[in-house]
């Protein structure tokens, strides 16, 4: 199984020189294994992983952790659900009264965009994943795990071929004990892919406001949950958009002074767990 990075941004994309090295692209990574593609999150990053496909029609599963901007922004510039000839299947979560569906028809509504979700016939369903219910796509099997965030979050554990990523995205541990089933879903994986936006000093208020309760982690917490999973790999993933190329950098070295298999996300990165 591959895992590619095309967005590694959290809460709102950046450009600029000091954000080369890490990419600005709000978070969407995809998932390989046979020739089938499982993609996580449509920030910005999933036009660049529609641009890789090009004008050929796609079959995947797109999958959404939670329908905050920075998450689902990039599906109306998703070339291949323009491809009638596409088969994309779409799945998330509904919260709260809104079905996931109607939340990703509304971002396509005017006044705010000109071109309604309708046009985009190269998907071909959108429908509710089950919670707790492991259920397959093409060779993948997928596991949702509710956790907690402002407006709800889910992360994913996806298997294939005997490899296993945990995609655990913004999340709030909020400096307190780990979610033993969190423990549980991460025992052993070949790849924790985990928000750590916060240094610290950050989320604390040390530095700027307290960021308690605004949904995400400190990198620590997501050493500390690698750790105690036996994780193989440690992606530091929903980088801060303040946090420039030499910023992520300092982080992926204090993780790894703790861990030495921690790295950091970036844009356009692939990690063959195959290979490992």
């Amino acid at each position: 199984m591959r895992v590619h990075f095309w967005g590694v941004r959290g809460s709102i994309g950046v450009s600029g020189e000091r954000f080369v090295q890490t990419g600005g692209n709000t978070t969407c990574v995809s998932f390989e294994h046979e020739g089938q593609h499982l993609i996580v999150d449509g920030g910005t990053g999933l036009k660049a992983f529609g641009d890789s496909v090009g004008p050929q029609p796609l079959d995947a599963t797109l999958l959404f952790t939670h329908l905050h901007w920075d998450h689902i922004q990039g599906l109306p510039f998703f070339g291949p659900a323009f491809n009638p000839a596409s088969n994309i299947k779409v799945k998330g979560v509904s919260r709260d009264g809104w079905h996931f569906k109607d939340v990703l028809a509304l971002q396509m509504t005017p006044p705010t965009f000109p071109v309604p979700l309708s046009v985009l016939g190269g998907i071909k369903e959108i429908t509710d994943v089950t919670v707790g219910e492991p259920f397959t796509e093409g060779p993948f099997t997928v596991t949702a795990l509710e956790q907690s965030h402002p407006d709800g979050v889910v992360v994913y554990k996806v298997e294939a071929g005997g490899r296993s990523v945990v995609f655990a995205t913004d999340v709030e541990h909020g400096g307190e004990a780990l979610d033993e089933e969190m423990v549980q879903l991460c025992q052993g994986v070949d790849l924790l892919i985990h928000d750590a936006q916060y240094t610290e000093d950050e989320y604390h208020g040390h530095v700027g406001p307290p960021r308690k309760g605004w949904g995400h982690c400190m990198w620590t917490e997501a050493v500390e949950l690698a750790e105690r999973a036996g994780a193989k790999r440690l992606a530091l993933f929903h980088h801060d958009p303040n946090r420039d190329d030499e910023g992520v950098a300092e982080l992926e070295r204090l993780a790894q002074d703790r861990l030495s298999v921690s790295f950091a996300a970036r844009e356009g990165s692939v990690v063959d767990l195959d290979a490992t």
